[in-house]
């Protein structure tokens, strides 16, 4: 669980993204793309302050969980990222007056528990306490080798 601020991090940063991007294309509008002006739209959308800072953000989201994986399991790291829904969900409530149903909150409060259980299943320090034994072992300062 050492890593897990990194984790939180890159569940933080991909939810920001997605609020940045969706402010980004409320204030862009409706995608009316032609033949004749798809380039240009196209780099309208992109440059949009919004969706730009957006796009920004999501690099930083996917570097933070590429050094998450060097240092965790993928099946522990990646349930994490689910937590990014819950927290779009509630700041789009917030900030986009978004409604939900009962459906989508016991959705939210299914997938909470669910990252809840892939928490308590780590075994990392397992791994750690088993790397540590083999090295003494390798060295000659466990006696019971």
């Amino acid at each position: 669980m050492k890593f897990i601020w990194f984790i939180l991090f890159t569940v933080l940063t991909n939810a920001a993204a997605q609020l940045m991007l969706k402010q980004g294309m409320t204030m862009v509008g409706p995608l009316n793309i032609t033949a004749e002006n798809a380039i240009i739209r196209v780099f309208q959308i992109l440059f949009q302050p919004w969706v730009f800072a957006g796009l920004v953000v999501f690099v930083i989201s996917m570097v933070s969980h590429l050094f998450v994986l060097t240092k965790v399991e993928l099946s522990f790291a990646y349930p994490f990222i689910s937590l990014a829904f819950v927290t779009v969900t509630v700041f789009a409530v917030v900030f986009f007056g978004e409604e939900i149903n009962q459906w989508r909150i016991l959705g939210i409060a299914l997938i909470c528990l669910g990252t809840f259980f892939v928490a308590k299943s780590d075994t990392s320090h397992k791994q750690t306490l088993a790397t540590e034994v083999i090295e003494e072992q390798q060295v000659g300062l466990n006696p019971n080798a």
